[in-house]
């Protein structure tokens, strides 16, 4: 087993679709592609590339920890009761256990993602 896995931003094979949760979207009509690209500790660190076309709705994360690397795109997060971030190509963040809030796409986005939970 390999201990270095190479991230590649444009994975030849076909991603898994999804859309936002009814109880979840806030605006417009989001659509999700994953990528995932690696899974360890029995699924419990996944990573991979994820992208969403333009929308607004609400981003739980529960017990989850998630590190993202803007690869292109523009969103805006607002955390509950709190300010907004902007954020665009060649910006990282990470959402703590515990963030809820508004995830708004504004120009369709992708991005390197580690989840842990």
């Amino acid at each position: 087993m390999a201990l270095i896995v190479r991230l590649d931003t444009n994975p030849a094979f076909a991603p898994r679709d999804s859309v936002a949760l009814p109880e979840r979207l806030i605006e417009g009509a989001p659509a999700f592609k994953t990528w995932p690209l690696d899974d360890a500790r029995d699924g419990h660190v996944r990573t991979g590339i994820w992208s969403a076309t333009p929308g607004t709705y609400t981003s739980i994360k529960g017990e989850a920890f998630e590190f993202c690397y803007i690869l292109e795109g523009h969103a805006e997060l607002t955390e509950e009761g709190g300010e907004t971030h902007t954020f665009r190509a060649g910006d990282s963040f990470v959402l703590k256990p515990g963030y809820r809030g508004v995830w708004k796409t504004i120009e369709t986005i992708r991005k390197i993602y580690v989840y842990v939970d």
